[in-house]
């Protein structure tokens, strides 16, 4: 019993004493000169005896066990000293299994009361949510890294380095345990050349036979390359030779009316907004639009040395070279002309005598 207890017995004690039974006051209460009713030490010397059990009671707050919050393991058991401080010699005991790399476990009051007293020590939880968050540290393989070396091993039994590679096997990223290396190994690897598909065991880390093992399949795809824009395009924006980039793509999402040729992008315009790296199709792209429906166009007819020029509005829209319909302004004609320029065109010969007249 603690010094603690002792003195909250005495009071109880004391508490039940009935009132006739106290001493009187002064030297009839029977108590001896160096002591108080209670039997309590008096005097000068009685202050230097009560801090030795004040300092010992402190000492047993500061060594009695505490409860960690949150832990970080790195092996493959939860010892003793990592759920409690102030264990003693018995922080080495295992008492559970960490969760597996890169996960946590929680362990709530109830499981920890439990562990405290198979091992006799003086903690209880102060309420039922109390609990302990385990994390188990982790290396983190990432599916790319994987990936690569697969693609190392096929390029070995002669697949194209160029082709794309396609797990079938869903595959994000792999947690080893920290204390690990973090390599990437081949155990055994099979390639169907006319396929084009394999299948591979995979061990992480590399040569370890109680590491992670992964049997993993999959496809090889081969790739072509393809203009695509680098910046955003908007509606009616001409596309210059430096809005665009070229991006490796599987061959088999490459579409009849994907744009694949540098020429047949560059100088068109858009029909629409276009996103960077998005699969450009001729159906999103045209010739520059130079004479806009409705609009007004100079038309030109140069013959020797003789120019004739008149306006006219356009009845239909056109791009460089496209043959469009005018109306005479004044005449209110209509004739052919080929789009030259930024609202400009040039008529046919047979339309001289129309012009002419209509100067």
């Amino acid at each position: 019993m603690t010094a603690r207890n002792l003195f909250i017995a005495a009071a109880v004690a004391a508490a039940l004493v009935p009132l006739a039974s106290l001493p009187a006051a002064g030297g009839a209460r029977g108590d001896s000169p160096g002591q108080d009713w209670t039997g309590t030490p008096r005097g000068p010397g009685a202050a230097k005896k009560a801090p030795p059990a004040d300092a010992a009671e402190q000492s047993d707050k500061v060594t009695a066990p505490l409860l960690r919050e949150a832990v970080t393991v790195n092996d493959k058991v939860i010892y003793l000293g990592d759920l409690f401080i102030n264990v003693g010699d018995k922080a080495d005991a295992a008492v559970a299994y960490a969760p597996a790399p890169g996960e946590r476990a929680i362990f709530d009051a109830r499981w920890l009361y439990r562990v405290a007293r198979a091992y006799r020590l003086n903690w209880r939880p102060l309420s039922g949510r109390q609990q302990v968050v385990v994390e188990r540290v982790s290396q983190v393989i990432e599916r790319s890294e994987i990936v690569d070396t697969i693609m190392a091993a096929l390029f070995e039994k002669g697949a194209d380095p160029a082709s794309e590679l396609e797990l079938s096997t869903q595959l994000t990223r792999v947690h080893i345990a920290g204390s690990t290396p973090a390599t990437v190994g081949i155990d055994d690897i099979t390639y169907d050349a006319r396929t084009q598909r394999f299948a591979a065991v995979v061990s992480i880390p590399k040569g370890d036979p109680a590491g992670e093992k992964l049997r993993l399949t999959g496809r090889l795809y081969p790739v072509v390359k393809i203009p695509v824009l680098s910046r955003v395009v908007s509606r009616n924006d001409v596309i210059g030779q430096r809005d665009v980039k070229w991006i490796r793509i599987r061959a088999d999402r490459v579409m009849p009316d994907t744009v694949t040729k540098l020429e047949d992008l560059v100088g068109m315009s858009s029909k629409r907004g276009l996103r960077p790296d998005d699969v450009v199709r001729q159906s999103d792209i045209e010739r520059p639009i130079l004479v806009e429906r409705g609009s007004l166009v100079t038309v030109t007819l140069t013959h020797g040395p003789m120019a004739l020029t008149a306006q006219g509005k356009a009845l239909e829209r056109g791009a460089l070279g496209d043959v469009v319909q005018i109306v005479n302004r004044r005449s209110k004609a209509v004739f052919e002309g080929e789009v030259t320029g930024p609202g400009r065109a040039k008529v046919e010969i047979a339309s001289i005598r129309e012009l002419a007249a209509n100067q």
